[in-house]
């Protein structure tokens, strides 16, 4: 629910916090981002997702709403993942920077201008790197050091900390991607697809003070099979029918292969009504091949479309001064 109250004005920084039975931790958090974005003179928001919480940390963001205009607050009925309130904040959020950090007090709202100064550099992405993380070793620090070497690895995007919340976006590049399941660990990567310029910094890290993580070794299944669908997505995004094409020419061929084979079968004397097991099997390759063959091209029209109306971050354009008015 947005506060009526809220300005109009142009708004520069947009935060968006996705918060899950963090009562002890939201208002203290509230309080820390206002008085460093109040003393950046900028306009500002603050959206605070409550994905589902079960103890009264929607009553704590309800008091801070009232109490201040710049303050938006997202319920959901129930828990969806921090990638849907990640998506939901994206969706309501008016700034031209957007910020995204986690709700535990882990991450050092004082950073926030540093990572915004870094975006407008010229980046299009800044990802925090906790370098002196504050976790514990076999918990957190190792599952996360080779999950994030296997997203670097198969996403080519080069950094230190995928995993770490406090990060900056313009608003051209979260308003183009879509997030479900736990697609928010690979935002950068799904902005390079974008052709966007991504740097890191350092950031500060503090150990958890309130309640519990929500993050556990079982959340590593579901980060792995998210990245397979993302190799997929990185590969064929642009080019469909090199996938569905690979795939129906493997039918076609296996068709062929089969059909060859029931030639030589009949000119040594095997009738055909004998082979109508392999009459069939060679029929339903040869569709499958046409078809997945279709498949591709239809989602390579579909990209193309896409492709002529859409644009990509990658194209710039440079207008005169008076033409800007």
């Amino acid at each position: 629910m947005r506060n009526s109250r809220m300005s109009k004005a142009i708004i520069d920084i947009s935060m968006v916090v996705p918060v899950f039975n963090e009562e002890q931790n939201v208002g203290i958090l509230h309080g820390k981002i206002k008085e460093t974005l109040d003393a950046e003179g900028r306009p500002y928001e603050i959206i605070f997702v409550d994905d589902g919480s079960s103890d009264g940390t929607f009553g704590e963001l309800r008091s801070i709403q009232e109490s201040h205009s710049r303050t938006t607050v997202i319920r959901f009925r129930r828990n969806f993942g921090q990638s849907a309130a990640m998506a939901a904040g994206f969706k309501v959020s008016k700034g031209k920077i957007v910020v995204t950090m986690d709700g535990d007090l882990q991450n050092d709202p004082k950073d926030i201008p540093s990572v915004v100064k870094r975006l407008e550099e010229g980046y299009d992405v800044v990802s925090g790197w906790r370098r002196d993380r504050k976790d514990k070793l076999f918990i957190r620090k190792v599952p996360s050091r080779i999950a994030n070497r296997l997203i670097c690895s198969i996403t080519d995007v080069r950094l230190h900390d995928t995993g770490c919340a406090l990060k900056a976006y313009r608003r051209e590049v979260v308003r183009r991607i879509r997030l479900y399941g736990e697609l928010h660990r690979f935002l950068p990567a799904l902005a390079r697809i974008e052709g966007a310029r991504i740097s890191e910094m350092v950031v500060t890290h503090h150990p958890r003070r309130y309640g519990r993580s929500k993050y556990n070794l079982t959340r590593t299944f579901r980060v792995l099979m998210d990245l397979s669908s993302l190799n997929l997505f990185l590969k064929y995004l642009r080019n469909p029918l090199r996938l569905f094409g690979r795939i129906g020419l493997f039918f076609i061929a296996a068709g062929i292969l089969v059909g060859i084979w029931l030639v030589v079968r009949t000119a040594g004397g095997v009738t055909l009504d004998q082979s109508n097991v392999v009459v069939t099997l060679l029929f339903l390759l040869w569709v499958a091949g046409f078809q997945f063959l279709f498949i591709g091209l239809i989602g390579q029209l579909i990209v193309s479309t896409g492709e002529r109306r859409g644009g990509y971050l990658s194209m710039e354009y440079y207008r005169n001064k008076q033409d800007a008015v």
